[in-house]
Order: C-alpha cells, then sequence, then structure tokens
C-alpha cells in the first residue's frame, strides 16, 4: 500500500507543523493586504528580501548570507524590486566592487504600509483569541525565540 503524502491525515503533528502553517496563513493574509493596499507587485518571496534590508540600504552580499539562498535568487528578487522603482542598487562607500540595495520611495512607502498591515493583522488575532490567549501567545513566543538562538540543538529539524 502506498501512503499518499499530501493527505493531511499523513502530516505530523507537532508544534513546529503548527508554527509552520501559522506562519504560512500570516504571510499569505500579509501579501493580500498589501496589495489591497496598492502594491500589487508584493509577493511572499520579495516580502523576505524587504524584511532584510536595513532602512539606511544593506549590502548586496550580506542579503545573500542573510536568506541562505543562491545568490542568483537573491540577485533576480532584487532586479524584480528594481525594475518595479521599489529598490535601487548604490555604490557601496566601503567597497569599490559591492552594492548596497536601498529601498526607493516607493519602497519606503510601502515599508510604511506593511507597519499598518501587521497592526490590523494583530488586532483581527487579538479578537480571534481574544486578550488573554493572544497574550499568552505573544509571550510563548517570546520566550521560544531567545532560547532557540542561545542552544543551536533547539533548531535542528
Amino acid at each position: 500500500m502506498v501512503k499518499r503524502l499530501d493527505e493531511r491525515s499523513a502530516w505530523p503533528d507537532h508544534i513546529g507543523w503548527r508554527l509552520w502553517e501559522a506562519s504560512r496563513t500570516w504571510q499569505r493574509e500579509f501579501v493580500a493586504e498589501m496589495r489591497k493596499a496598492g502594491h500589487p507587485w508584493f509577493t511572499d518571496a520579495r516580502a523576505t528580501l524587504m524584511g532584510h534590508i536595513a532602512r539606511r540600504g544593506t549590502r548586496q552580499a550580506d542579503l545573500i548570507e542573510r536568506m541562505g539562498i543562491t545568490k542568483q535568487a537573491v540577485q533576480q528578487l532584487i532586479d524584480g524590486l528594481e525594475a518595479e522603482g521599489v529598490l535601487a542598487r548604490m555604490p557601496d562607500p566601503r567597497d569599490r566592487r559591492g552594492r548596497i540595495v536601498v529601498h526607493t520611495e516607493k519602497g519606503l512607502s510601502a515599508l510604511r504600509d506593511s507597519n499598518d498591515v501587521k497592526k490590523k493583522i494583530e488586532e483581527r488575532y487579538r479578537r480571534l483569541l481574544g486578550e488573554e490567549r493572544f497574550k499568552a501567545l505573544s509571550d510563548a513566543l517570546k520566550h521560544l525565540l531567545p532560547a532557540t538562538e542561545k542552544d543551536p540543538d533547539k533548531t535542528s529539524a
């Protein structure tokens, strides 16, 4: 008998899976709301890239390291956002060969809108869970993050 991996019952039920599902649900809602807010170019991958770029800009080489994906994939994301007028590449004053990726005004506008969208989603979650459960969830997540950063063994699959 062949087990169908796409059947829900075949998937493991553990906290990692639930955190992943919750994260994916949040990300889909975030992208949809950003598109409604006037940013039709916004996608999951582009949101992830933009989350790694500091307000003052970030070296392209650092983005490759931070994202943990190939140089070509990062390059493609930046190229697309540059073509959309969301990001720009500037010379790195510390390294003649390097480039710094910065937000354009269009990119900064998206960042401002993203804060409002995140607050809107958070408020919906607060209403859905109730204040006490929402606070418990928030506190639990705050306690989990430092533990995984201090102990690399806790981050293994």
